[in-house]
């Protein structure tokens, strides 16, 4: 090895190497003739370390990617997407409870069967108005009480507002979730079950996978998606238009059919948000349930 390679490249190679060689010998020919012949060396080669602790040569031709490596590190998960600011609206007006935005989720997420981070309840704010249904879950608050209880700083807030959670880092004591006047947040009592594909990514924030059993998770607005322009799950499942989500900064949100400016769309449709008066600023606006698109139905429901 070159005296200008680092002790980190030769280790991640090392790393490539484990994951891509099994059984190789300590000879590089021997190595190569373990391939499919079919394949044409390049004649760029890398060194690697082989299962026997030795340096061996290969030809990059015969390196296979190890799938799902993460793309970006645990620092940038943390730091967030620059020059954003997320804000999600949802129009009660248009909810109908069908779940599909909150099997999304769960789908997405990997949830244990008896998990959901995505609720929908029954509402009736007096005895004389008209029920209506109401998606909720996490405010992702610009003064989120949840970060401030946290003692391991595994619950964070990102430079672009949305609020995660580091599972590797929870300790499971539940100080957020006491702390969170939205009760947003879930405790896993029980590992999500999830298949050994999943159980063997690599953990990332952003993903919010796999789930690890004893620590807390929430909604997390779906950065990974947001880093490609995507709307989140919920948004992108639900048939009727009800989440709207974008950037504060652009002052646009969008359900993937429709596109608001996000000032106009709060101020026309008197937008609100919940619990105003605890402070803590949430990125979550609900727009009132007036000119509703359907009738309530829900004969067994216990309305709140």
């Amino acid at each position: 090895m070159s005296q200008n390679n680092s002790r980190r490249d030769f280790l991640l190679s090392g790393l490539v190497a484990s994951g891509v060689v099994t059984g190789c010998a300590t000879k590089s020919n021997v190595f190569e003739q373990s391939f499919d012949e079919q394949v044409k060396p390049s004649g760029k080669m890398v060194k690697l370390l082989s299962v026997d602790g030795e340096v061996i040569e290969v030809d990059e031709a015969y390196l296979k990617p190890i799938p799902e490596m993460p793309t970006i590190t645990n620092e940038e998960e943390r730091i967030g997407i620059p020059g954003r600011k997320f804000v999600m609206v949802i129009d009660l007006s248009r909810c109908k409870s069908l779940k599909k935005c909150q099997a999304a989720c769960d789908y997405a997420h990997h949830l244990h069967p008896d998990i959901n981070w995505l609720k929908i309840y029954p509402m009736q704010d007096a005895e004389q108005t008209a029920p209506y249904w109401q998606p909720t879950n996490c405010m992702h608050c610009d003064e989120p009480p949840c970060v401030k209880v946290c003692p391991v700083d595994a619950t964070f807030k990102r430079q672009d507002g949305i609020v995660l959670i580091d599972s590797e880092r929870c300790v499971g004591c539940r100080f957020c979730m006491a702390a969170c006047p939205y009760s947003s947040r879930i405790f896993n009592w029980e590992a999500p079950g999830v298949s050994g594909k999943i159980a063997s990514v690599p953990y990332s924030c952003e993903k919010s996978i796999p789930q690890l059993k004893g620590t807390v998770g929430k909604c997390d607005f779906c950065p990974d998606r947001a880093r490609e322009n995507k709307l989140p799950h919920c948004a992108e499942a639900c048939p009727n238009g009800v989440f709207f989500f974008g950037d504060l900064l652009e002052d646009s949100v969008t359900n993937g059919t429709e596109t608001y400016r996000f000032s106009e769309l709060i101020k026309d449709k008197s937008g609100y948000r919940l619990m105003e008066d605890l402070g803590t600023k949430p990125s979550v606006y609900y727009l009132p349930p007036v000119n509703r698109n359907f009738p309530f139905e829900n004969k067994d429901a216990v309305v709140a």
